[in-house]
């Protein structure tokens, strides 16, 4: 089936490509799509590709820095050399381990090719990422072993062509059975099993597609959950509604026997439906997700015909507009896998829809120093050049001369980034408005997030009210249609959630259903993106006074009480997006710092400034653990990060913290750890979303770190030795 047998003495230790003929394509469009080709030998790589995946590069050694200020103009010289000819910053978007698993599955079960070299690349991944001790994965990289990742990951590298004797995957089949086999994978797992026909769909909790023609009044309704929950459940619940199996063939024959320590043919099905690990569980089921599942499950075994029709009818065309909105890219990873399913059940292998779908996977894959892997999105790419373009600006890096092709460079890309209509399906796919945001990745992808529509208005106001340019490409027209957006998005709560206002109670949270992630039924208040509406809409006001002034003012009062009210009793704010209480507060003080609170006025800055410095070590620098985000409360990372470091430093500089020494060793510690050619080491992941999943930023090492080196040289300066 594949041209190259994979070795039994290969474990990932070299490259079964030849690394120098991978290439990141520059798309005619300028979007920022990033599509990875493996090109034909003697192809020029650029510093960029090589850097990104671990291959050695060129680079000038520069003039070791004297201080802060050279050092941040040292980290920018470098950093230039990764900008896209378009203007954005290319990078991973990695993490989560369940994504590769369903492009692998998807493509399999619809027999859509994926290219030798990926393939390879793909197992280089997933061999080297195992974990060291017992050979299995988990829910992301930097987890524990969990049968969620160690199955999922397990199949994948079977279906691409790994033997089932190769060592490593004796190692990982003996702790998958060891922690209970493949009946004991949460609720993702069952359906993507089953998909592939090697688990029973008798064992999966129901989906029925029925739900969707419920009353829209109901305060259940799946259009009031949060968007990424509900985009996942309606290809979900159209392929649980047909019962989607792949065709039987020896290969998934052979896995029915590899991933149970029982005989396939004896398991009883009904019986595994709540049957998962204690090990992968997060969110236990509740009285009323079983109460629920009971009433559902006996609906199954009566279902109407017609009404069953009518509910496939339904959440086929809610594919169908999904994918047509974002151009086949979709939401995100998850759901675009099970749309691409969907849409070869329905429109067939040969249908336009479908070999859509197939070309559009390419966007989700990223070829890093381990190997390929699916990203988390299409991208970070607005969220990334955000941050650099307001560091470059806060700096005052950003008016150097050499710096100015990279600044103007950046501004076209925001240009062209910004969404400048609804979409094509509205109201009727049950969307937010678009027109005058910015996404979190790219404008094919087309979704609105609060905070990406903020920190892009911004860095927007940033380049072009404090940097000479010769035309200014974002109209005052198109600035106020963000703040449109972003004053019809705050709840009443005074806070901002990610993609939409909240839609549902924080009751529905007890039927959330994935077991393995928290907070996943409604788009619920974050710190961050409150702090990034109110920033933006506050440096909005400064420049263009007269557009709903009173509007912006009685949104920013309320937002600042809701910064109060969420404040942990520890003194800093827990962080939903990133690591955790340290990138949070950073946000938070940043908040406070616009209505005039600092650490000499304000309990709460006080509180928070206290609490940072409480937790910066000896070495000058901070350490969190991802597993903060799980378990709520600070836990230690191994060692120091710089980019937490950088969010504290900028933490206390907002808050116009009065002693010099946190900020001073905090400076020190990022300096000692810059690279001659003026970069930084990639070090723990920064990134997390829904509790318990890590996600990699790796441009933060770059954009936080020359930010608050900047900051921190002009800040020193102000405070008395």
């Amino acid at each position: 089936m594949y041209d190259h047998a994979i070795p039994h003495d290969w474990h990932g230790q070299y490259p079964l490509t030849d690394l120098s003929r991978w290439k990141l394509l520059d798309l005619p469009d300028e979007l920022g799509d990033h599509n990875w080709v493996y090109t034909c030998e003697g192809s020029k790589q650029r510093t960029l590709e090589k850097f990104w995946i671990g291959a050695p590069y060129k680079a000038a050694t520069l003039p070791k820095a004297t201080d802060a200020l050279e050092a941040a103009k040292n980290g920018y010289t470098f950093y230039k050399n990764l900008q896209a000819p378009d203007g954005h910053w290319p990078g991973e978007y990695s993490g989560p381990h369940f994504l590769t698993p369903g492009y692998v599955i998807g493509s399999y079960v619809t027999k859509a090719p994926i290219k030798e070299e990926e393939r390879l690349e793909m197992i280089r991944y997933l061999f080297l990422t195992a974990n060291p001790e017992d050979g299995g994965w988990g829910i992301h990289v930097e987890g524990k072993s969990t049968v969620f990742g160690t199955g999922l990951n397990y199949v994948t590298l079977r279906l691409l062509g790994v033997d089932a004797e190769h060592p490593v995957m004796i190692k990982a089949r003996g702790t998958l059975h060891k922690l209970g086999g493949a009946c004991r994978i949460p609720a993702w797992g069952k359906f993507w099993l089953s998909v592939l026909n090697v688990y029973d769909w008798e064992g999966v909790n129901p989906v029925p597609p029925e739900l969707w023609l419920l009353p829209e009044w109901l305060p259940i309704h799946p259009y009031r959950w949060w968007i990424h929950t509900r985009n996942v459940y309606i290809p979900m619940s159209y392929l649980y509604g047909v019962r989607y199996r792949a065709t039987e063939n020896g290969l998934i024959r052979a896995l029915r026997q590899e991933l149970y320590p029982e005989p396939y043919h004896s398991i009883d099905w009904p019986a595994q439906r709540n049957n998962v690990a204690e090990g992968d569980i997060y969110a236990p089921h509740t009285y009323t997700l079983n109460g629920l599942f009971a009433i559902l499950g006996a609906y199954e075994g009566c279902a109407l015909p017609p009404l069953r029709r009518a509910g496939l009818d339904y959440v086929y065309k809610l594919v169908v507009m999904e994918d047509e909105n974002s151009d086949y890219q979709d939401l995100g990873p998850v759901n675009k896998m099970m749309n691409m399913v969907v849409r070869h059940h329905a429109d067939g292998p040969e249908s336009h829809a479908f070999k859509e779908h197939v070309r559009r996977r390419q966007d989700f894959l990223w070829l890093g120093p381990k190997g390929m892997m699916m990203c988390g999105t299409n991208g970070s790419q607005l969220w990334d050049i955000t941050f650099i373009c307001q560091a470059l600006v806060k700096t005052g890096l950003g008016e150097l001369k050499e710096n100015k092709k990279s600044m103007m460079a950046a501004l076209g890309w925001l240009d062209k980034a910004q969404m400048q209509s609804n979409p094509v399906h509205f109201e009727s796919a049950y969307r937010q408005a678009t027109k005058g945001a910015w996404p979190f990745s790219t404008k094919t992808q087309g979704y609105t997030v609060s905070d990406c529509a903020a920190e892009g208005m911004k860095a927007v106001l940033f380049l072009q009210e404090n940097i000479p340019v010769e035309k200014r490409p974002i109209s005052e027209k198109r600035l106020c249609d963000t703040v449109d957006i972003l004053l019809g998005m705050q709840n009443s709560s005074g806070g901002w959630s990610s993609y939409e206002p909240r839609r549902g109670p924080l009751l529905l949270e007890y039927i959330n259903p994935s077991e393995v992630f928290g907070d996943i039924m409604i788009d619920v208040d974050y710190p961050e993106c409150t702090t990034s509406a109110i920033t933006g809409l506050a440096i909005f006001r400064k420049n263009y006074p007269h557009y709903r002034t009173k509007d912006i003012e009685a949104a920013m009062g309320r937002a600042i009480k809701y910064i109060h009210a969420a404040q942990d009793p520890c003194g800093g704010w827990f962080g939903r997006w990133g690591i955790c209480f340290t990138y949070a507060t950073m946000f938070a003080l940043e908040s406070l710092s616009l209505v005039g609170e600092t650490y000499s006025n304000s309990k709460a800055a006080k509180k928070a400034c206290d609490f940072i410095v409480s937790k910066q070590r000896e070495d000058g620098g901070w350490g969190e653990s991802w597993e903060t985000c799980e378990k709520l409360v600070w836990i230690e990372h191994e060692e120091s990060q710089v980019v937490q470091t950088a969010w504290s430093g900028l933490a206390l500089i907002y808050a116009q913290y009065p002693h010099r020494e946190p900020l001073e060793k905090a400076v020190k510690l990022i300096m000692s750890r810059q690279l001659p050619d003026g970069s930084w080491a990639q070090e723990a992941i920064e990134g997390v979303f829904n509790k318990t999943v890590a996600i990699a930023y790796p441009n933060f090492k770059f954009s936080f770190t020359i930010w608050m080196l900047g900051r921190a040289h002009h800040y020193l300066q102000t405070l008395a030795r």
